[in-house]
């Protein structure tokens, strides 16, 4: 028997399924790190799990294998979401990718610039929190908004939110990962060597590139690089041809690529179970008046604040009117500069990437916590900003 899915269909209908997870695992974490079960939660993700010894000695603490093991499931299904894009997809022809590539720059440039105003003098690393956008929240967003928002906005929010997730991406490789250990370095390199080769020779098993792929993310590891880089590699390195051997058959052209057969097996993994384990994980947040009274002092929660509510839909609208006035791209069918700036808004929605690179950018607990208080309060702020101004076009 085959069974058949729409790749794209499938991909946005569980995003927004996902977002909604999303929400319901983060107040969890919000309320059971403020209930009497704080102290349990805090000491099973800071219980410590040792494998091996000596050189391959891997040290994680339960948060961490949230943080570096499952969210490489996760970062695997971005880079395949990023190749499939790129091959296939919205980002496959220069005509399509320039708008949402050159708003998607400005959507990072501006509330990067907006941080350093603000937070740079005291905590500059951390710019690049409020760059990042969170697929699944955004998505689900104007998916939940309905017929008031353009499905050309729909198309041209995933690619920006594609290209944002490419910069979020390199943001991690090269700002965030620690002192390079080169002889790891090399032994990560081999492994991807070794992958490649078994691509170009035609190898099929899955079995064989899962080893490979365990033994580049314990290389990464061990080189400093952050070890969820791991699954962007592999994502990008799949080959966009066709699956031969499945039961599973495209609905738009009868057949489904390699990518859209890995997508069907990890998105929902990635989507209904890493992503909700790792919000829960990582939003819960002591609140406190001392914490909400240190927080709305902060520099470094304002910086974040303000680059993900102003910043994002400031540096979308501004770049993708410099886009047209150039005459180098288009707005999307049917799209006004006041629906770009809404999407922008939904974009300010930065949540799981955010969190994720906050945790990076600041090394004492207490600051981490203040940064994930400003990416939810932000990312609450971004949904209510977009939701009303596509409820006002809409009235017009």
């Amino acid at each position: 028997m085959r069974r058949r899915i729409a790749p794209l269909r499938d991909f946005l209908r569980r995003e927004s399924t996902g977002g909604l997870l999303i929400l319901l695992a983060s107040a969890l974490g919000l309320i059971t790190a403020n209930s009497p079960l704080s102290d349990s939660y805090f000491s099973t993700l800071d219980f410590k799990l040792t494998f091996g010894a000596d050189w391959y000695l891997i040290d994680l603490s339960i948060l961490k294998v949230i943080n570096y093991l499952l969210m490489s499931i996760f970062f695997f299904v971005v880079g395949l979401e990023i190749k499939r894009e790129l091959t296939s997809g919205h980002l496959a022809s220069v005509k399509k990718a320039v708008l949402p590539f050159i708003a998607a720059i400005g959507g990072m440039a501006v509330p990067a610039l907006i941080y350093l105003a603000i937070a740079g003098g005291v905590a500059p690393g951390g710019w690049g929190v409020p760059v990042a956008t969170d697929i699944a929240l955004a998505v689900g967003l104007l998916t939940m908004i309905g017929p008031s928002v353009a499905a050309s906005l729909r198309s041209f929010l995933l690619a920006l939110a594609v290209i944002d997730d490419i910069g979020a991406i390199l943001v991690i490789a090269f700002v965030y990962s620690t002192g390079l250990n080169f002889s790891w370095l090399a032994a990560a390199l081999l492994s991807i060597a070794f992958i490649a080769a078994l691509k170009k020779g035609g190898v099929e098993s899955t079995l064989i590139y899962s080893l490979f792929a365990l033994t580049l993310w314990f290389s990464l590891y061990k080189t400093g690089v952050h070890p969820t880089l791991a699954g962007v590699i592999l994502g990008l390195m799949t080959p966009n041809i066709v699956h031969k051997s499945t039961t599973i058959e495209d609905t738009e052209d009868g057949s489904v690529s390699v990518i859209e057969w890995l997508e069907h097996k990890f998105h929902p993994i990635s989507t209904f179970f890493v992503v909700p384990l790792f919000a829960f994980a990582n939003t819960g947040v002591v609140i406190t008046s001392e914490s909400i009274k240190g927080a709305s002092q902060s520099l470094i929660a304002w910086g974040i604040f303000f680059g993900l509510v102003i910043g994002k839909p400031l540096g979308v609208l501004v770049a993708s009117l410099a886009a047209k006035r150039l005459k180098v791209a288009d707005f999307p069918e049917g799209a006004t500069n006041s629906s770009i700036l809404a999407t922008g808004s939904a974009a300010g929605i930065g949540f799981t990437v955010a969190i994720f690179i906050a945790n990076l950018a600041f090394d004492d607990a207490q600051t981490q916590d203040i940064a994930v208080l400003a990416v939810i309060a932000a990312s609450v702020v971004s949904a209510m900003l977009s939701i009303a101004l596509f409820k006002f076009l809409a009235r017009k």
